[in-house]
């Protein structure tokens, strides 16, 4: 269920021509999914999910590039909504 939320917001930015690939990265203390313009770069943006943050800031999280959360949260589907608003990348 997670995985189908993530992949259709990854789905709608890739038809819109932002993302062109993805990995998936599981750890004993996050899942990751980490989104990249080109296959070849460091990810632009990485959607967490971390357990033992789940009774503080929430288990979801997206964070940038450089390290910036931009959303963190209990619900993924509430964290996801950061990409729904029109977000523009700047190099």
């Amino acid at each position: 269920m997670e995985l189908n939320e993530i992949l259709n917001v990854y789905g709608r930015r890739v038809a819109a021509g932002d993302w062109r690939d993805y990995a998936i990265d599981m750890g004993r203390e996050a899942a990751v999914f980490s989104v990249f313009r080109r296959a070849s770069e460091v990810p632009i943006y990485r959607i967490e999910k971390s357990p033992k943050l789940a009774r503080k800031q929430g288990a979801y999280s997206v964070i940038t590039a450089t390290g910036l959360i931009l959303k963190r949260g209990h619900e993924l589907a509430r964290v996801l909504s950061v990409f729904d608003k029109g977000m523009q990348l700047v190099e």
